[in-house]
């Protein structure tokens, strides 16, 4: 049985309801900033490295109930939540990464992010636009998808001087554009694709994905959505079959739907947001972006791939890396493709209306 349309569901926010990042903001209050420095003044006199630092080390005092009011929103609301008010002048990058971490250590436990077991990924342009980079290490376009977590978190150091948008979309609202306007192509997206892994499964496993991966699923009646159409490319070609008729339709029109006027969103970040999202009900993208000459200039983000400590229910098949934990770490490997298939043949980049 198919998910039903939920208009009225909060994650099916729309272009109208969220008109700028300010719909999804929460401003930190002096009080709540000064709980974070004593945090911060905290871990750093223990002398922790910033992956070690748990939870418990990052007391949050008067905050902890105002967390858990946003791992809600997250869960069960918009999907997304925007913090303003670090000034990232007045700290240094080890100091954000602390506070960032620290913050994250509260909704969920870091999972590696590639094959390098980087669980504080630093997101920025070391390939240019070379797409066997990871696209967290390159400069390219990125088309709306999801990634391996539960929870994803974004902290903006440095901007780049030009481009670098990111973009939104609630699972729900495409849903529901779909459900009204193609509800034949809903079966389809529902039983899934199977998905190459760019190189990042395990020794002697397939490159591919055992099982399919639905796109939409749901569970006691949460939906959820999973979707990386670069890699479901990939998995054809390495399978050597091709899409069908239907197949091609469902793709094609729900990237025009997630990227159209109704649902897709985009803002820049500034120094000091950190940004908090489920990765089941938003997916998320980025334009493409060139760098200051200056190298402290350049786009730096820092990002979080969260397991939850209480997880919404989720279809055992949710995703392409298995058992929501990462990309597990490979001695030796890096987060660069070294693959057969040429991955610039199934880039898919931003659909233009």
């Amino acid at each position: 049985m198919l998910p039903e349309a939920r208009p009225d569901h909060p994650n099916a926010w729309t272009t109208d309801s969220v008109r700028s990042k300010s719909d999804i903001t929460y401003v930190l209050s002096a009080e709540e900033l000064s709980a974070l420095d004593d945090a911060l003044n905290a871990v750093k006199a223990s002398g922790l490295p910033v992956e070690e630092v748990t939870a418990g080390d990052f007391p949050l005092g008067i905050m902890e109930e105002t967390v858990a009011g946003w791992i809600q929103e997250i869960d069960y609301g918009k999907g997304l939540v925007l913090l303003q008010g670090i000034d990232v002048s007045k700290h240094s990058k080890e100091d954000c990464a602390l506070i960032f971490w620290g913050l994250g250590a509260h909704m969920g436990e870091a999972q590696s992010q590639s094959l390098a077991g980087d669980r504080l990924g630093h997101v920025v342009n070391l390939g240019g636009d070379n797409p066997r980079y990871r696209a967290y290490q390159n400069s390219t376009e990125l088309a709306l998808h999801t990634d391996a977590t539960d929870i994803v978190g974004m902290m903006c150091l440095v901007p780049a001087s030009e481009g670098g948008l990111s973009g939104y979309a609630g699972a729900a609202a495409i849903y529901n554009e779909l459900a009204m306007h193609h509800p034949q192509l809903l079966p389809t997206l529902c039983e899934g694709f199977y998905y190459h892994l760019f190189g990042e499964h395990a020794p002697g496993e397939s490159p591919v994905t055992e099982e399919k991966i639905p796109v939409f699923s749901e569970k006691n009646g949460c939906l959820s959505i999973s979707y990386l159409r670069s890699y479901i490319e990939m998995g054809f070609a390495h399978m050597g079959k091709e899409k069908t008729a239907a197949e091609t339709e469902a793709l094609d029109t729900l990237d025009q739907v997630a990227h159209g006027p109704t649902c897709y969103r985009q803002f820049m970040l500034s120094p000091g947001d950190m940004l908090f999202f489920s990765n089941y009900t938003v997916l998320h993208n980025r334009t493409a972006f060139i760098d200051d000459e200056d190298p402290d200039k350049r786009r730096h983000l820092l990002r979080l791939w969260l397991r939850a400590h209480n997880p919404r229910p989720l279809v055992q098949n949710i995703s392409a890396f298995g058992k929501r934990q990462g990309i597990a770490k490979q001695e030796g490997r890096t987060s660069i493709y070294d693959g057969e298939l040429e991955y610039e043949e199934y880039r898919v980049t931003i659909p233009r209306q």
